[in-house]
């Protein structure tokens, strides 16, 4: 069973965190900046939640805010799921699907270690599969010959 730390150590260790007294505008421009579509939420070096795309389409746009006006410790999902290196790819999608979620922290020691996306979980799901496609074909053929 392939777990999270697989996932982490294939796609690289990136967090990219915000403070949660930056506004709403400074979150996008980083996540357009790192075309990224979630930030790891801080305060005072506590982590304490995950600010989405969908965080500011649901509470921002569609409320008729102001990105500039709005902070975000306002919008961001400070009920957030995570997992645990140890954790199964299968759990995170698990997670993903029952809680309509696109993002997933990585969590070791308190300290977010990492973020799974259902993309990136998507993507390791499918090199996984051709790699054992391969073998298998490797190993087909040469107890042919």
């Amino acid at each position: 069973m392939k777990k999270v730390s697989n996932l982490i150590y294939h796609k690289g260790n990136t967090v990219t965190v915000i403070d949660a007294s930056k506004t709403v505008f400074e979150a996008l421009m980083i996540m357009s900046e790192k075309n990224i579509g979630a930030l790891v939420v801080y305060d005072h070096d506590q982590f304490v939640g995950i600010l989405t795309e969908r965080d500011y389409a649901q509470k921002v746009i569609v409320k008729g805010k102001h990105s500039n006006d709005t902070l975000v410790s306002d919008i961001m999902e400070s009920e957030y799921a995570s997992v645990k290196f140890d954790d199964s790819i299968e759990r995170c999608m698990e997670i993903m699907s029952e809680r309509h979620i696109r993002y997933l922290p990585v969590i070791a020691d308190n300290h977010v270690v990492g973020i799974v996306s259902m993309g990136d979980v998507v993507r390791y799901i499918i090199e996984d599969q051709k790699a054992t496609i391969s073998h298998l074909q490797n190993f087909i053929s040469g107890g042919v010959m």
